[in-house]
C-alpha cells in the first residue's frame, strides 16, 4: 500500500509547501517594508516643507556658478 516512492514524494510535497509558505510570508514581510519605509520618506518630506530633490536642484545650480567664476578666474578674466 505504501510504498517507499510514494513516502518520498508525499514527504518532498509537503516539504515544497512548507518552504514556498515560508517564502511567500517573507515576501509579504519585506514589501511591508518597504510601503513604510516609503511613507516615512513621504511624511519627512512634508515634514521639511518641500522636497529634497529641489533642494539637490538648488545645491547643483550653485555649483555651477562656482565652476564658472573658477574658470573665470583660471582665465584671467574679472567678473
Amino acid at each position: 500500500m505504501f510504498e517507499p516512492t510514494m513516502i518520498i514524494a508525499g514527504a518532498s510535497l509537503v516539504g515544497l509547501t512548507i518552504v514556498a509558505g515560508a517564502l511567500l510570508r517573507a515576501w509579504h514581510g519585506w514589501l511591508a517594508l518597504k510601503r513604510q519605509e516609503l511613507e516615512r520618506t513621504r511624511a519627512s518630506e512634508e515634514h521639511d516643507g518641500g522636497s529634497s530633490i529641489g533642494a539637490a536642484r538648488i545645491e547643483l545650480s550653485d555649483l555651477k556658478e562656482r565652476i564658472k567664476k573658477l574658470e573665470a578666474i583660471a582665465s584671467g578674466v574679472d567678473l
